[in-house]
This record gives structure tokens, sequence and C-alpha cells, in this order.
């Protein structure tokens, strides 16, 4: 299990106790990894007092000198993960690790990920109309089968990172995660998982220069998984 965080200094703390006390319930085979990614807040303080909590086996922290934003934080994840199964969730408490239990039940021997989508979006109403048209879009132009594309509670094979390889540094890699899955053969389960309000900071993605990078980052997404693909077959 996996937490990306930025600036989460007032949820990461729960994040990672949620975790410590649901995963040996599941398994005694886990680890729990936090991408530190270039925090300006006292989030690493934190991160530091639960390094000395627990064993290096159960608790890690991978740092980031630099910001490598949010899909550049994923990726720092998913390669340093070393357990058969990875879930990751963010660091901002917008969603309940405990609510894994309903990815594990979906997850089998022919799934390579099992992904939320969110009952209800508690954002703002323009958060949520935005969030309404974006999924639209993005599920249409990139044929993807998935509800909701921006639900980042995921439970994923690790041996599907043999097969997919990731590039994309900002949000919309998980437009570039999904679509490679899918076009790569692994099945998908969805199930619907709780969202909450955010109760520390603002979200990073919303920010003009995250967004503006994100928008930029789309075409060329759907030039290279969905045009070139296309070309390529006829």
């Amino acid at each position: 299990m996996f937490f990306p965080c930025y600036n989460d200094a007032g949820t990461i703390g729960k994040m990672i106790e949620n975790a410590m006390e649901t995963l040996p319930s599941i398994t005694n085979d886990f680890e729990v990894i936090v991408v530190n990614d270039a925090s300006t807040d006292n989030s690493r303080q934190i991160l530091a007092e639960f390094e000395s909590r627990y064993p290096s086996h159960l608790f890690r922290v991978i740092d980031h000198a630099a910001n490598r934003d949010y899909g550049g934080a994923l990726q720092s994840g998913f390669a340093n993960c070393k357990k058969e199964f990875i879930f990751y969730t963010d660091g901002d408490g917008q969603y309940d690790v405990k609510e894994i239990v309903k990815l594990l039940s979906l997850m089998s021997d022919e799934i390579g990920i099992v992904t939320g989508h969110k009952s209800k979006r508690t954002d703002s109403w323009y958060r949520a109309i935005i969030g309404i048209l974006y999924r639209k879009i993005v599920k249409t132009i990139f044929q993807l089968s998935v509800i909701d594309v921006d639900c980042d509670f995921r439970l994923i094979r690790r041996s599907v990172f043999q097969n997919v390889q990731l590039e994309t540094t900002s949000g919309a890699i998980c437009i570039e995660l999904l679509k490679k899955i899918q076009d790569a053969g692994f099945h998908l389960a969805q199930v619907t998982v709780s969202h909450f309000p955010r109760i520390y900071g603002k979200s990073q993605c919303f920010r003009p220069a995250r967004i503006w990078k994100m928008v930029k980052s789309i075409p060329i997404l759907w030039w290279k998984l969905v045009f070139l693909r296309w070309w390529r077959k006829n």
C-alpha cells in the first residue's frame, strides 16, 4: 500500500495509522510506503515519527528532492513496491483505506486491476461538474470501460507493470494507466467506494499550472494511445 503525499501533513498520519490497523487483518505480508513529493509543510517531520515507530520492512518513505507532480509520485510508488499486489490512494484523506476489502473481494486470477468509483463526490459543486464532464470526455475519446477515471483508489497486480510502462508526470497519468492496462488485455473490476470532504489543505491538482500541464498532456496521450494504435492496425 502506498500514498503519494504532497503537503498532506493534516491527513497523512491518519492514513498511515488506518493502513497499519487494516492490513494485518488481511495479510501478514505487507508494506506501507509514502512517496513524499517534496512537501513544503511539516509532512516530512510527521513521516519521520512513523519511521521511528515501525521497522523498515513495514514502513518506508520515498523522498523526492524536487516535486515531480502527481504522475511522478505514482511512478515512484509503483517502482518501489515489492509485494504481489499494489494498492494506492491519495494522502489527502478523501478515501477510506479500510475499504480496500471491497477491492480485494473482487480480485481474482482473471483480474489485473480493481478500481473504485465514487458513490458521491463531496467536493464543491463546480469541481463536481468539472469532474463529470472530464470523466465523460476522457471515457469517450480514450474508449475506456472504466466508470470513474479519476477515482484514485486502486488495487493492481504488480505483474501488470511487466507489460505497462508509464511516462506521464501530470495528473493525466490515471488515463495512461487505465488505457494501457486495458489495451494490454488485462481484465478490470469496479466497485463503489466512499468519498469524503477534504479536511486539510487544498487540492494540488486544481492549481492553474497543474491544470494547464494536464490539459496539454491529454492530446499527446490521445495521439500515442488512440490514434497511433489505430493507425498501426490499419
